[in-house]
């Protein structure tokens, strides 16, 4: 094809250098101005929650969450195995231990093995969630939205509710995916459990370059995360603090493409939906995998395309079939390494782990960008099954 196909870029088409140009030429590019105000009421507004607080990245929403959920040292987080590390890393910020959890096949955390742990690992003692073994506090539930797919929110809210869980959504790769039936019906990923945090990294569905975002069922809570990502500033011309903060604050500058972005975002969703599509009819056929596919009753954003590979033994012939589209102009990847069986979390309690494990070894990315042609995706369409077929 003579071209290189990137796995997934930044899309800047629409008012991105008029709003940043503005951004400058008012002096406001650090971490103030009215760039950040517009993006947060206008996810508000999208969204349809109380309040929104920008943040630097979407590890910082998380680690935020986490801290205005009470999460403290020596207590417990489920987390799930399968994902970016960075949806577990703050944990352990927090000095807390993770516990991780098996997925099922949407790649989301499994809620049948969510509640065999704590039924069977657990106990309740005066409205808390004990684990037996090691007597410490289980405080909270990290769920990720895997590639924009809807985790079984229903059935781990119900569990969540039963054992006195907070449930943080990590809706990183799923800003704009929400339910079109159920109990949750017309609720966005990220504004069901108790906090939900976005990023607007690079290679999300919209970007500001290094970004995220935070919101939560409870107004005043977020409020306070933003307090707490302004440095905890209680006097702006005193420089009194009555807390500990972060400086985790977005730039104006970032807001400024945000606010670009989000005009975007429903066309961006378009666009992804109709090349997953596309995908999906020129792979029916292929016999060596197949496209998986997203939750049922849901809206996906479609933001990255999870093709399962069948016969592959092992992470060598994954990484040769990825090598091999690469050297032909083609950019996929693995996904990723299971976070309990790296270095600095192998000591810690992986419960019943399957799933996992062989998606771990099968699953590769296709591209993605909401600017590839359908010529470009005929092309990785074909060079797939020829490559997988040999």
């Amino acid at each position: 094809m003579g071209k290189f196909i990137p796995l997934s870029i930044p899309n800047f088409e629409g008012n991105e250098q008029k709003y940043v140009n503005d951004a400058v030429a008012q002096g406001w590019v650090s971490t103030g101005g009215a760039y950040i105000t517009k993006l947060e009421e206008s996810l508000e507004q999208y969204l349809g929650v109380p309040q929104v607080a920008a943040c630097q990245s979407g590890t910082a929403a998380l680690h935020l969450a986490l801290v205005e959920c009470g999460v403290m040292p020596g207590d417990m987080v489920i987390v799930p195995t399968l994902t970016f590390i960075a949806a577990v890393n703050p944990v352990r910020y927090q000095f807390a231990e993770p516990v991780f959890m098996d997925c099922d096949d949407s790649l989301c955390m499994d809620p049948v093995k969510l509640k065999k742990f704590c039924d069977t690992e657990c106990e309740l003692q005066d409205d808390k969630c004990i684990h037996k073994a090691s007597g410490k506090q289980v405080k909270a539930v990290v769920v990720v939205h895997v590639f924009g797919n809807l985790a079984d929110m229903e059935s781990i809210m119900e569990i969540a509710e039963q054992y006195h869980l907070k449930v943080i959504e990590d809706a990183t790769e799923a800003l704009g995916t929400h339910y079109t039936q159920g109990k949750y019906n017309g609720k966005y990923a990220g504004t069901i459990g108790d906090f939900g945090a976005y990023s607007f990294n690079g290679n999300k569905i919209i970007t500001t370059g290094g970004g995220g975002a935070v919101t939560g069922r409870n107004a005043a809570e977020v409020e306070h995360i933003r307090y707490l990502s302004t440095q905890a500033k209680d006097d702006v011309h005193y420089y009194i603090h009555h807390e500990i903060g972060y400086n985790y604050r977005m730039t104006n500058v970032q807001a400024a493409i945000g606010v670009a972005q989000l005009e975007e975002l429903d066309e961006f969703i378009k666009r992804k939906n109709n090349n997953y599509n596309l995908y999906k009819e020129l792979l029916a056929d292929f016999q060596w995998g197949r496209l998986l596919t997203f939750r049922e009753g849901t809206r996906s954003n479609c933001w990255f395309y999870a093709l399962e590979l069948f016969n592959i033994k092992s992470q060598d012939g994954l990484h040769r079939i990825i090598s091999e589209l690469q050297e032909k102009g083609v950019q996929t990847r693995a996904i990723w390494g299971l976070i309990h069986q790296q270095r600095p979390y192998q000591m810690s309690e992986a419960f019943e782990v399957e799933k996992a494990e062989k998606f771990s070894q099968c699953i590769i990315n296709l591209p993605c960008s909401t600017q590839i042609t359908a010529e470009e995706i005929e092309y990785v369409a074909a060079l797939v099954k020829e490559i997988c077929g040999r």
